[in-house]
């Protein structure tokens, strides 16, 4: 396994991580996902660990809080200094009106209660799972800072900003000196590319590494849809569809015809290529991969250990391209002074 720097950071992380949306499956939208209970984690995340991968994601969101906590009975006896333990706050996790947000208030409760379901003393990477428009970015960073500072956070990042929110950020954690964000965990893939437009050269201005979430495209690059074809019976598309990114049916055919010819060249499966070909992108420090069962995870553990050639980067990288929004397409047409990000 190799390991990468997390941003401009001291930490090293493997550059596959496993995510836990798929513990615990309560309620329709992470049933859909998986419903793996902790004798079956215990297997992942001994497969995992055998393969080098020792960071591990949840968020306080996932089944309720339930992926937090299949995820602590899983870990349970196991050297915790030998663990990268993430997850992430922000959305709603109650119905009063302080339990959501980037509030000092919110935050300290989320923190305390995903230590607990955790069972640790320390989180490796804490994010904001979105930004919080309603509270001053200063409140929120000073808290994180003071988090940080007591030892129940090791290192912050954030997820599902905008440019401007993440630049800000970093802006105030430098004129007061607070702690700093790391890691982005953000939606990229073949079928999304969105976050090369602005976030990527933003990551490799500021030393923000990419943890990349959904890197399958929402499901779709898992080489079992086709041109012409239903979506299959056991996809999780057929439930969760609406609530992803959206992806045009020809784009989605013409990156799957792609990643079907480079994977024959190499004898390798469709989500492995489409897996190689992120963790050959400038920012990336960490690709989360997800499995509900062990022959998901090995087959997506098949992704490292090997490397696309530059012409199969091409040919892929042409497969996917779609136009940029404004003002990224004006600035793509004057690559002299704003070169693509490397």
């Amino acid at each position: 396994m190799e390991y990468r720097h997390l941003g401009k950071s001291g930490l090293k992380v493997p550059v596959l991580s496993f995510g836990t949306g798929t513990f615990g499956g309560k309620g329709e939208f992470f049933s859909a996902w998986g419903s793996t209970d902790v004798a079956e984690a215990r297997k992942l995340i001994d497969i995992c660990l055998e393969a080098g991968v020792n960071m591990f994601d949840s968020a306080d969101i996932y089944s309720s809080g339930a992926a937090e906590s299949v995820l602590g009975e899983a870990i349970k006896g196991r050297p915790r200094d030998g663990l990268l333990i993430s997850t992430k706050a922000t959305f709603r996790s109650g119905a009063g009106p302080n339990d959501v947000g980037s509030s000092r208030h919110h935050l300290v409760k989320a923190v305390d209660a995903s230590l607990k379901r955790l069972g640790t003393d320390y989180i490796d990477l804490f994010q904001l799972h979105g930004f919080d428009e309603s509270t001053p970015v200063e409140e929120t960073l000073g808290t994180l800072d003071d988090l940080v500072r007591a030892g129940k956070l090791r290192y912050i990042g954030v997820s599902n900003f905008s440019g401007w929110h993440l630049m800000k950020s970093l802006a105030v954690s430098d004129r007061y000196g607070l702690a700093r964000y790391v890691a982005n965990q953000a939606y990229y893939s073949l079928v999304g590319r969105d976050y090369e437009w602005e976030l990527m050269p933003l990551g490799i201005d500021q030393g923000v590494g990419a943890v990349v979430w959904s890197p399958l495209g929402w499901g779709r690059l898992t080489g079992k849809i086709r041109r012409g074809q239903p979506l299959p019976a056991n996809s999780r598309l057929h439930v969760t569809a609406d609530m992803g990114p959206p992806v045009p049916d020809e784009l989605l055919y013409r990156v799957v015809d792609a990643l079907e010819k480079v994977g024959a060249e190499l004898g390798k499966t469709v989500p492995q290529v489409a897996l190689n070909w992120l963790l050959q992108r400038p920012t990336v420090s960490s690709v989360v991969i997800g499995a509900r069962d062990e022959a998901q995870l090995r087959q997506n553990l098949g992704a490292v250990g090997w490397n696309l050639t530059p012409a199969q980067v091409a040919e892929l990288d042409a497969a996917s391209a779609t136009t940029r929004a404004y003002p990224y397409w004006h600035q793509q047409g004057f690559l002299e002074r704003n070169p693509n990000p490397v």
